[in-house]
């Protein structure tokens, strides 16, 4: 085997892609900072029962395991930040009021689609403490200014609301949790499989056997979908209240070419707890590039003493910098390496101000649309 080879779907991030990636993740703290969103850097590895409390089976399925050897207990490397955010906001801060809160840094997976790497460079922010649908709000439109700081165009918004799902289940006799008596329907809707929908609710009483049937049928445009759901779904509170917070997230966003909802959208399920959000755009080929994700999950920090409202969103920092516009490789100014204190001044003077300047070492060559050169006593650029 050849030694440099690396692991499949794990590879190494070349200079050129480098710097866009870290100019954006710069861009995007920043972005993140001016709207009080404040910095924190949780360890790459934790012991697995807090590591993974709250996030269901999911990411369990994709998370890293090794023994500590100082401890003897079980050590997982984060496939997620947002677990440990909450972590830090419910046994570390422990603040009261609301809380803000954002990250950046690397995410290991066991698993990663074709394509993909299983090492995302993730970034997100995160709002505890409130429970109203102006959070919700605040975050779905943080997500989409943020995706335009990055210069990303075009973009397509998905809404969705897990708790639909829990209410309808419910209301059928089911425990709701779609992993129990419900697992085989959850599958389907989630699969938007209408037959096996229909067949697997035939014995249901009414009305959830309809609102059932009906929320395989209920995406698209999001003014028809939430005005047909509103006629066909049963006036539950559960219903009403979630269809109420899918009109105003639709009404709020802003920057998107369009708006979808999708009654039936169940991924992440078992963390999700209320609306979720997610934004794409195309790419040259015109290849759907999803941009970013989030979404309400109330209770996650419930382990560690404090069962915060939380909603936030997460964003693989690599894949939206592949289509970041104006990010990238510094203007590369070469200067002489000369023992000249006025020399020194000048290069001093241009890094100060963000130039790239490189010191040619004797016999190096260096192709630049720029050099540091001497007229009339005077360095300048040319």
């Amino acid at each position: 085997m050849r030694k440099w080879l690396l692991p499949e779907a794990i590879e190494d991030v070349l200079p050129a892609e480098a710097a866009r990636v870290e100019a954006l993740r710069r861009t995007l703290l920043d972005h993140f900072r001016a709207r009080g969103y404040r910095l924190v850097q949780p360890p790459l590895v934790e012991f697995l029962d807090s590591l993974l409390t709250g996030t269901g089976r999911d990411l369990d399925l994709i998370t890293f395991k090794t023994v500590d050897p100082m401890s003897g207990r079980m050590l997982g490397l984060r496939a997620d930040t947002t677990p440990q955010v909450a972590r830090i906001d419910a046994h570390l801060l422990n603040e009261t009021g609301v809380t803000r809160l954002c990250y950046a840094g690397s995410v290991l997976r066991t698993t990663a689609a074709p394509g993909d790497t299983r090492q995302v460079q993730q970034i997100g922010a995160e709002l505890y403490g409130h429970a109203g649908i102006d959070a919700d709000r605040e975050t779905m439109q943080l997500m989409l200014s943020t995706v335009a700081a990055a210069g990303v165009d075009g973009l397509h918004l998905d809404l969705g609301h897990v708790g639909l799902y829990r209410e309808l289940a419910q209301a059928a006799g089911l425990d709701g949790t779609g992993e129990g008596d419900d697992s085989e329907l959850f599958a389907a809707l989630r699969d938007k499989d209408r037959p096996a929908v229909n067949d697997l609710s035939h014995d249901f009483p009414e009305p959830a056997r309809s609102a059932l049937r009906a929320l395989a049928t209920l995406y698209g445009p999001a003014d028809e979908t939430l005005a047909a759901a509103r006629g066909v779904l049963p006036a539950l509170p559960g219903v009403a209240s979630a269809l109420d917070a899918l009109s105003a997230l639709a009404g709020s966003a802003r920057g998107v070419d369009a708006i979808h909802v999708d009654l039936a959208d169940l991924r992440g399920y078992h963390y999700y707890t209320g609306a979720t959000f997610s934004v794409f755009a195309q790419d040259e080929h015109g290849a759907v590039i999803d941009c970013g994700r989030g979404g309400r999950y109330d209770g996650v920090g419930r382990a560690f003493g404090r069962a915060r409202p939380a909603t936030g969103f997460s964003m693989d920092l690599r894949r939206l910098a592949s289509r970041a516009k104006g990010q990238g490789d510094a203007r590369v100014i070469v200067a002489p390496a000369a023992d000249d204190p006025a020399l020194a001044k000048a290069i001093d003077q241009l890094r100060a101000q963000g130039e790239c300047v490189v010191v040619a070492l004797p016999g190096e060559t260096h192709e630049a649309a720029k050099r540091l050169v001497e007229r009339n006593g005077r360095w300048q650029v040319e």
